[in-house]
């Protein structure tokens, strides 16, 4: 699957997702955008570095999750509703599946997030101060930070239209200036 986050403008961005043998699916206004680093970016690095195949971009890559088609549905009112009933199917069968990597997923990301912009020197939010890295999440969070630093160079210097790519489940970028 091809994931890309592109800068969409100030303060905005977009993240695509295209799974094997399907539509691009795009998401724009992507949740938590940051000068520094998107959310969304924080999940796919933190789900990508640690292998969870079941958070955001695992399920994505199954056809489910938040990117999936929905309201796309060609054709009349019956054909939507079994695209619709499809789609509750397959979701129901990850969710069914997840072995709390999509819990793993949110509780790291957030805990990633917060610890990157302590490392960096940036702005955190007063509440953050209360949740410290847990000693057993220590290695995986240092692992991802220097996924986040790199990434975080690379979306900082974008311009509008520019954007990151990866394909899932690497966590090597390609950058596209716009």
């Amino acid at each position: 699957m091809h994931v890309t986050f592109e800068r969409t403008g100030r303060r905005r961005y977009a993240t695509i997702v295209v799974p094997p043998g399907r539509a691009p699916r795009r998401v724009d206004p992507a949740p938590g955008y940051h000068d520094h680093i998107p959310h969304d970016l924080v999940h796919y690095l933190t789900e990508a570095e640690l292998g969870l195949a079941r958070g955001v971009f695992g399920r994505a890559a199954a056809g489910g999750g938040s990117f999936h088609e929905t309201a796309e549905v060609p054709g009349d009112r019956r054909a939507r509703a079994r695209a619709q009933r499809r789609l509750k199917k397959r979701e129901a069968s990850l969710q069914r599946a997840d072995d709390g990597d999509m819990a793993a997923s949110e509780a790291l990301a957030g805990l990633c997030t917060i610890a990157w912009l302590r490392r960096a020197g940036a702005e955190t939010p007063a509440w953050a101060e209360r949740f410290p890295v847990p000693p057993e999440h220590a290695a995986a969070v240092d692992r991802i930070l220097d996924r986040l630093d790199e990434a975080a160079r690379l979306w900082h210097g974008l311009p509008e239209g520019g954007s990151i790519s990866y394909t899932w489940p690497h966590t090597d970028p390609s950058v596209t200036s716009g």
